[in-house]
């Protein structure tokens, strides 16, 4: 149910065409959709703003209840209206592109009535550049259209009434009747001319797209537990990946807020080089290799800009820069500010040079090492964490306090090292270094254990000399960095879950951080947690705790970045690609714990 006319988080499902993804609200809204792609501004952002946002509703004009469901394996989304008159089911999809002349963007939706009669009524609300420019509107040879600048919408329409063009809207009604389908596409141009398809055309597209998922889903090779939540991950996971480059964002929105009211509102609609392990580790896993070896070269030509520094996130186009601004939007439910881009581009984050060699090190398993202008530059790479090390940094959850020496980027600087020595012995890398690489990573763990451990707690700290507790320092458990059943990663997942919390959901971490307000809980630290569980041989708590966090999943199997522990509400960004990515691990690795 709506409040002050914005749906719960929890109420979105995601479609997409590997340019853009929209969301969806279970009463048939769509509030958010950039055009022409992901990180483009926003043609509709009523998630943000519900009046100057711009949407495109669509659901019958009597009380209606909802039922949602994906079509199987696929990314297109079936939401059935039950009315008392009758029932109708609504099918959404962006449309993939085929053969022939059709819209750069399509985003279609089909009315088909299963019952009865039901009076059904839509409105488009186009408002460009997130809310900020009002459309200009018109018709084009019968078909309505909004324009702004370079950017253009079409409103194409069968047996779905005769549209209403006002200032800033296109609207009809219609009666649904069974045995009678009804279309309606919005198709997007940016600096082109615009195409105005045919309905053969659009249903055409439509049902390959839903070939397209299918086969898509039925060529992934996971047959381990929860493979439902697996694969419905993967296809959460194949709306983030940018088509045209390779490229994977974090989640398909911006400043969702992680406290309703709260400050704490972020763009995600970049490449974090933090997430590009776990990334290539379950593509490798679902069996994607050409997603995977687009992934890998797309980041090793984005980060070649910055060589042999890393740049925390890259555009999805590989640029390195990603200003951030605040837009004049009220935000979710009032929650401010409301922010594009992101400064954390501009930050120190040490961790991440362990994120990218073990990338390196998995693909290079994968595919019997890389060449050598490849191994070069991991080995520079190696060779500026041996001097860098030593500096405070950010961390992996980019406070905005003052650096300090965060553990787990302590612990993610010895991965980088250890990964070079090992594909130095492979003879993937140059050897000249390797000695200086063992040198400084024996001092990076001798670090680690005598500033980074606390006797106290039983458990390895958010940084050096502090009491505080983080859950990226499980990761030291999934890295390698100690055994997965060493008494000191076994010590630290004891103390993390004693942490006030409910059953598996955890903080990220106690502490300053330089923000005002709170934050729910991650989901991708529970999963953190379930993984670590696994491999430690604690089988059972493992499995609860994945079942448990397998029901918080919203309708249609989606995660957003954090969950309200009270409640259950969905907060941050969704769908939120680590959260996703956590779930694949951890599910691979409890499957591996059940073999053993």
């Amino acid at each position: 149910m709506r409040s002050a006319g914005y749906a719960p988080l929890r109420d979105y499902a995601a479609i997409g065409d590997g340019r853009t993804v929209a969301l969806v609200a279970s009463n048939g809204s769509v509030d958010w959709l950039c055009l022409p792609d992901l990180d483009s501004a926003s043609v509709f952002a009523a998630v943000l703003d519900a009046e100057r946002g711009g949407s495109f509703r669509l659901a019958p004009e009597c009380a209606f209840t909802t039922e949602r469901r994906y079509l199987p394996e696929t990314n297109v989304l079936e939401t059935t209206f039950v009315t008392k008159q009758g029932v109708v089911r609504v099918t959404d999809a962006m449309l993939l592109p085929g053969l022939g002349l059709a819209p750069a963007r399509e985003l279609a939706r089909r009315v088909e009535c299963l019952s009865g009669c039901v009076a059904m009524r839509w409105r488009v609300e186009p408002r460009f550049a997130y809310g900020s420019r009002s459309p200009r509107i018109g018709l084009r040879g019968g078909t309505p259209v909004a324009t702004s600048g370079r950017d253009a919408v079409a409103l194409s329409a069968w047996a779905a009434g005769d549209p209403i063009l006002d200032e800033g809207s296109i609207s009809g009604d219609f009666v649904a009747k069974k045995g009678q389908a009804a279309l309606l596409v919005l198709g997007a141009a940016h600096q082109e001319p615009l195409v105005f398809p045919s309905r053969a055309g659009v249903e055409s597209r439509f049902e390959a797209t839903i070939t397209f998922w299918r086969d898509w889903a039925a060529g992934r090779t996971y047959e381990g537990p929860w493979r439902d939540a697996v694969i419905r991950s993967a296809l959460a996971l194949k709306l983030l990946i940018h088509a045209p480059s390779g490229a994977i964002a974090a989640a398909a929105t911006a400043s969702l807020p992680e406290q309703i009211g709260g400050e704490r509102n972020w763009d995600y609609r970049f490449c974090w080089v933090r997430d590009s392990a776990f990334t290539l580790d379950a593509l490798m896993q679902l069996g994607c290799p050409g997603e995977a070896d687009a992934f890998f070269w797309w980041l090793l030509h984005a980060s070649q800009l910055t060589h042999p520094r890393l740049s925390v996130l890259y555009r999805l186009d590989g640029g390195a820069r990603a200003h951030e601004k605040t837009l004049g939007l009220s935000g979710y439910r009032d929650s401010r500010p409301v922010r594009v881009g992101n400064e954390a581009a501009e930050q120190r984050q040490l961790d991440i040079y362990g994120d990218l060699m073990q990338t390196a090190w998995l693909y290079g398993g994968a595919r019997d090492g890389f060449d050598r202008e490849t191994g070069r530059r991991l080995a520079e790479i190696a060779d500026l964490v041996c001097e860098i090390w030593r500096q405070p940094d950010n961390g992996i959850w980019e406070v905005r306090s003052e650096p300090l020496h965060f553990t787990h980027s302590k612990m993610m600087c010895w991965v980088t090292l250890d990964r070079a020595v090992r594909m130095a012995d492979a003879g993937w890398l140059p050897r000249r270094h390797a000695a200086r690489w063992r040198a400084e990573g024996d001092t990076i763990s001798d670090f680690i254990e005598t500033r980074c451990w606390s006797d106290e707690l039983g458990s390895y700290v958010r940084s050096a000399e502090s009491r505080e507790l983080d859950a990226s320092v499980l990761l030291g458990a999934l890295m390698d960095y100690r055994g997965e059943r060493d008494p000191q990663m076994t010590g630290t997942i004891d103390a993390l879950r004693r942490e006030p919390g409910r059953g598996p959901l955890l903080s990220r971490y106690s502490g300053e951080d330089g923000l005002r307000g709170g934050e729910g809980a991650f989901l991708c630290c529970s999963f953190f947690l379930v993984d670590a569980l696994a491999r430690a041989g604690q089988l059972d708590n493992a499995t609860d705790a994945m079942r448990e966090l397998i029901a918080l999943a919203n309708d249609v199997g989606l995660y957003a970045e954090e969950v309200d522990r009270e409640t259950g509400a969905f907060l941050g960004n969704i769908p939120q690609g680590l959260v996703h990515l956590s779930l694949i691990h951890a599910a691979v690795s409890l499957s591996k714990a059940e073999r053993a």
